[in-house]
């Protein structure tokens, strides 16, 4: 089933249109290769998605049953249990993969958080990740933390394709591009074919509205009323200009010459947080060739249901974008700010969702454990 409607529009546009989201019941209930078949190309996972995951139903009991009888610690159980549904998910993505001659059909696995600011442990668990899934379109997710760019480029130079995660600032967004093309520069002298490398760069929407709003509500003016739900997107239209600069830059033109492809702009947490915003908001109004959007499924569903005409919404909006900004550094709002903070939550939000799945893990791990003990 080919896509049709909004999603279709989206599709024609160049935007790639990936799920945030994975479980095993969506692998073994055919969700998954039932939204393939709407129009989705890609899959991304963070530590909150397993642990929502593993706390509903029962889709992992037999696999903890498997794991207890091997005596598996908590950390050996969840490194099996995630590299077995993003492998399955990667196998129904591989069409895909393969039809868009390796561009899409990805799904990203992320590395555990509590490295987020250990350069080699991060590198590590990328190499062991990517062994482990053995699949060549899979992504491996490493935040932009300072401690995390040194590692996204010393993975790259192995030939390991990488999703940069948890970017907010285009200050930290312009280092994630340059530690991209030193990664391929390094991965070119290490004698790697640079074509089947590929890598995206999380840019963070919908977390900036939900920071700077209160923040505007506070002053309780008019102009700051006015300004309300748009420095999410006037940011993320910033970095596409970035990003552009770098793509024509001689640079990157000498990369591409040696087969390299650009690290596209993945647009990450565009679900509506405030409902007074219309649904789509974080999709439409960041079309534009060449990037992805990653959707929660019930930002998917609205897109297919009511979203945009998909015409390009980006291309030419920078000086209007930072302009914006501006009038929020007069008002005493500083987005640099705001994106430091951001950072700093969103790798705690991770450890605590990453610290809730080994105890989810640890609790089936003990129960399957009483079971079989009571059994003999």
């Amino acid at each position: 089933m080919a896509p049709s409607g909004p999603l279709a529009r989206l599709t024609g546009a160049g935007v790639a249109v990936w799920l945030d989201d994975l479980s095993r019941e969506r692998l073994r209930s055919g969700n998954l290769a039932a939204l393939v078949e709407r129009g989705v190309v890609g899959v991304t996972t963070n530590p909150t998605i397993f642990a929502a995951a593993i706390s509903q139903g029962d889709a992992y009991d037999e696999q903890l049953r498997a794991l207890a009888a091997q005596g598996a610690d908590v950390d050996q159980a969840v490194f099996a249990i995630t590299t077995d549904d993003v492998r399955a998910a990667a196998d129904v993505l591989r069409p895909v993969h393969d039809a868009t001659g390796g561009q899409d059909g990805r799904v990203s696995i992320e590395v555990d958080p509590r490295l987020a600011h250990d350069t080699a442990a991060t590198v590590a668990s990328a190499k062991a990740l990517w062994a482990a899934v053995d699949r060549p379109n899979v992504f491996i997710k490493i935040p932009a933390t300072l401690e995390g760019l040194p590692a996204i480029t010393a993975v790259l130079a192995e030939g390991i394709s990488v999703n940069v995660t948890l970017i907010f600032s285009l200050q930290r967004y312009a280092a994630v591009l340059d530690a991209f093309q030193d990664g391929l520069e390094r991965a070119r002298a290490n004698g790697h074919d640079l074509a089947p490398v590929a890598s995206v760069a999380s840019f963070f929407v919908s977390r900036v509205d939900a920071a700077v709003d209160p923040r505007l509500d506070a002053l309780g003016t008019p102009e700051a009323a006015e300004l309300r739900g748009k420095a999410a997107i006037a940011n993320a239209r910033l970095a596409y200009g970035i990003y552009e600069e770098v793509v024509a830059s001689d640079r990157w033109q000498a990369l591409a010459a040696a087969g390299a492809h650009p690290q596209r702009p993945l647009w990450a947490s565009t679900g509506v947080k405030d409902p007074a915003y219309p649904d789509t908001l974080y999709v439409d109004e960041l079309v534009v060739a060449g990037v992805v959007n990653t959707m929660p499924e019930k930002t998917l569903d609205a897109v297919a249901d009511h979203g945009g005409d998909g015409h390009d919404t980006v291309t030419g909006t920078q000086a209007d974008a930072a302009a914006l900004l501006d009038r929020l550094v007069a008002l005493g709002i500083d987005i640099d700010d705001v994106a430091h903070e951001l950072e700093v939550e969103g790798v705690a939000k991770f450890e605590a969702s990453w610290e809730q799945l080994l105890a989810k893990v640890a609790e089936g791990l003990g129960q399957a454990a009483d079971r079989a003990a009571d059994a003999s």
